[in-house]
């Protein structure tokens, strides 16, 4: 039985409500027999999304994330390893629990797809100019917040590529950011300048990226990823304003520079930090990437510093 308040609703509100679900489906292609043009359904390959962006997860911890029936993605699941799209093995904490995780043929299956993905995204964004692009994110932000505004706190930012004016703020913040929280003086920040002055001289689209994580109309995150050579990238300047720690930025950037890199065509990403980012650090551990190399240094008025690189196997 209807409540009192549903029974309220007009017409013209349920009407609008499904004119907008019929435009944004038939926009995406979501109606489409396979997505993509591919095999699989949109359940499929937001799971295999899921498993390419996790290391390793669990059934328990899919039907989380994705409100999905156990039953149902059971099912999902064991198609995929019958086409050995994913892998099976104990937890080593706890053997009643079993890790899932993508295959080689699995990652082969999904990153055509993601990639098909990202292109259709960026051909609709095109279209748009920079306000207009701002615009519907803003508003695709409003739609999350209000229909679950719990899940829209923890993620109500978006990621985007620079623009005019974001290598400035990224020099500014790091200079101001590392001189409070960790006593860096201005050569630090001299340091950033170079490493973007030479991002933005010496760019290329298809291997090096920028992101900025932008969240209410101001910048609050960043990363790059930069060629060190043609199977070697470099990860460089993750920085997340105080004011939006905890929210997952920093690790949906390391994750996106992950994706990408895979893309490109890398076979290894190297990134260079300090042992007392703490933060970072566990970011880069939880990501997967493995400590290699540590050189005690003097630099930027502090002694005792240790500089830390890391790698991850693509």
């Amino acid at each position: 039985m209807a409540s009192a308040a549903s029974s309220q609703i007009s017409v013209d509100r349920i009407a609008a409500v499904r004119r907008f679900n019929r435009f944004y489906t038939r926009q995406t292609g979501l109606l489409d027999e396979g997505l993509l043009s591919s095999p699989l359904s949109l359940t499929e390959a937001r799971t295999l999304y899921e498993l390419a962006h996790h290391k390793q997860s669990t059934a328990a911890e899919l039907c989380s994330t994705l409100g999905l029936d156990p039953g149902y993605l059971s099912r999902i699941l064991s198609g995929f390893e019958k086409n050995h799209l994913i892998e099976k093995k104990a937890s080593p904490k706890d053997a009643r629990q079993t890790l899932l995780a993508l295959t080689k043929r699995g990652r082969q299956v999904f990153e055509p797809l993601n990639a098909q993905s990202d292109a259709q995204v960026r051909n609709i964004l095109s279209k748009l100019s920079p306000a207009k692009q701002d615009d519907l994110l803003h508003s695709m932000q409003t739609v999350e917040s209000v229909l679950s505004p719990d899940a829209a706190g923890m993620t109500s930012y978006v990621l985007r590529q620079h623009r005019p004016g974001d290598m400035g703020w990224v020099v500014w913040r790091h200079g101001v950011l590392y001189a409070q929280e960790y006593r860096y003086d201005e050569r630090f920040e001299a340091l950033v300048a170079e490493i973007v002055a030479e991002f933005v001289m010496k760019l290329d689209p298809a291997h090096e990226r920028c992101w900025i994580a932008e969240r209410d109309g101001e910048n609050v995150g960043t990363v790059f990823l930069v060629k060190k050579s043609q199977s070697v990238a470099k990860l460089r300047l993750l920085l997340v304003e105080p004011s939006a720690r905890g929210l997952g930025i920093g690790k949906r950037l390391v994750s996106e520079c992950v994706g990408f890199a895979r893309r490109a065509g890398y076979k290894k990403i190297r990134l260079w930090t300090q042992s007392e980012l703490a933060a970072a650090r566990g970011i880069y551990q939880d990501g997967g990437f493995k400590l290699v190399r540590e050189e005690k240094h003097d630099n930027w008025s502090r002694k005792g510093l240790v500089a830390e690189t890391w790698e991850l196997k693509l």
